[in-house]
């Protein structure tokens, strides 16, 4: 009877170790996945797709807020910077979607960049991908919450400066008429009216250009770019004036960086810069054009010996219209608006522009941009 009771008993124990043994085999296994899932994460199927197609900004975090997928355009609007998400704003909408399971819907206002003043509208909705992922979504509303300052500014505009050559245009035309029989006076005042007709639909050109970057739709698609092609480019357009009036371009080493934006526009804040150095230095003196990164700043320079800035005037030279010399900017074809336009072509960019200057010694300007990042990794460990 005894050896009945112990064969149970033994059999009993049998039983129980073994249960206790494919218990801690079935959760060494479950720790094994959670750890492989860790180390690999995995976003569900079919994200990485949308990702890549959204024109909008989008990115996917894991449980500590690391990136591992993001679109393009987060990228390009600066919301992501070395696998992180740049704004501790975004972060706290994920943590608290996290706590409560719920998403949610706000609009947030941004800085663009790292350094400078100008901001962004985003309308920002975050939620659950599935159990362990969170899903981050920003629109840039930006034009639509600007859309009627500029339209007052452009109506105050060309309001207060296509008059003056309106004006002078009418004027010529009816010189002409008088001055029908005298072939000198009729040339004299064709090559004036040329002149004004010119400046006329430049100003006109400038004024269409600035409006159109102060709505902040020129972005909508921005590139990975080559800066040296960039400065490139807004040199060789102004080598014919340059040459002409015996001033040398010297250009700097390559800086063989990249940023995200659009290359007519970039090209076209380099080409203003140049221009500018050119019109004010004298003939035989010398501009130089240079481009560096610093700590993930691309930085583009531009120096001439010209006339310089007076130092009360430093504050106002990137307003709209304003002229350091008005006879002179005249005489030249200015419109007092290549460096409005280009601090917001720079400022569009997620950038700013500054300026050193001293009278009588030259000026140097210097556009400072973010570096291009690379993309998180997807789930596949393929490098972008």
């Amino acid at each position: 009877m005894e050896s009945t009771w112990l064969v149970l008993l033994s059999l009993a124990l049998g039983l129980t170790v073994g249960a206790g043994f494919v218990t801690l085999l079935y959760v060494a296994e479950r720790h094994g996945k959670r750890a492989a899932e860790v180390v690999n994460p995995a976003v569900p199927d079919g994200i990485d797709q949308v990702l890549d197609a959204l024109e909008s900004a989008g990115v996917v975090l894991d449980p500590s807020n690391n990136v591992i997928k993001s679109s393009p355009g987060a990228l390009s609007m600066g919301l992501v910077v070395n696998d992180q998400i740049a704004h501790p704003e975004l972060l706290d909408l994920a943590r608290g979607v996290r706590r409560t399971g719920e998403s949610v819907s706000e609009d947030l206002v941004l800085s663009r960049g790292p350094f400078g003043d100008a901001s962004m509208h985003l309308r920002v909705r975050v939620a659950r991908l599935g159990s362990r992922y969170v899903l981050l979504l920003a629109e840039d509303r930006t034009e639509a919450f600007r859309l009627d300052e500029v339209r007052r500014d452009f109506v105050a505009n060309i309001s207060h400066e296509l008059k003056t050559p309106i004006a002078a245009v009418g004027l010529l035309a009816e010189a002409l008429g008088h001055a029908a029989d005298e072939p000198a006076q009729v040339r004299r005042f064709a090559d004036r009216l040329t002149t004004e007709a010119g400046r006329l639909a430049r100003l006109t050109q400038e004024i269409i250009e600035l409006s159109r970057l102060q709505a902040q739709d020129a972005l909508r698609q921005p590139e990975l770019l080559d800066i040296d092609d960039i400065v490139a480019a807004g040199i060789d357009q102004n080598r014919v004036v340059a040459d002409a009036d015996r001033i040398t371009i010297a250009v700097g080493k390559k800086s063989r960086a990249k940023v995200y934006g659009d290359e007519r526009l970039l090209v076209m804040a380099v080409h203003n810069l140049v221009a500018n150095a050119v019109h004010y230095s004298a003939p035989g003196s010398r501009v130089g054009v240079g481009s560096r990164v610093n700590d993930g700043v691309i930085e583009i320079t531009v120096t001439d010996q010209g006339v310089g800035i007076p130092e009360s005037d430093l504050d106002r030279i990137f307003e709209r219209f304003f002229r350091v010399d008005q006879a002179r900017s005249r005489n030249t074809g200015g419109t007092g608006l290549g460096l409005s336009i280009v601090k917001h072509v720079v400022q569009i960019h997620g950038g700013d522009i500054r300026v050193w200057s001293q009278p009588g010694h030259g000026s140097t300007f210097t556009i400072r941009l973010p570096e291009a990042t690379h993309p998180a990794s997807a789930a596949t460990g393929d490098t972008p």
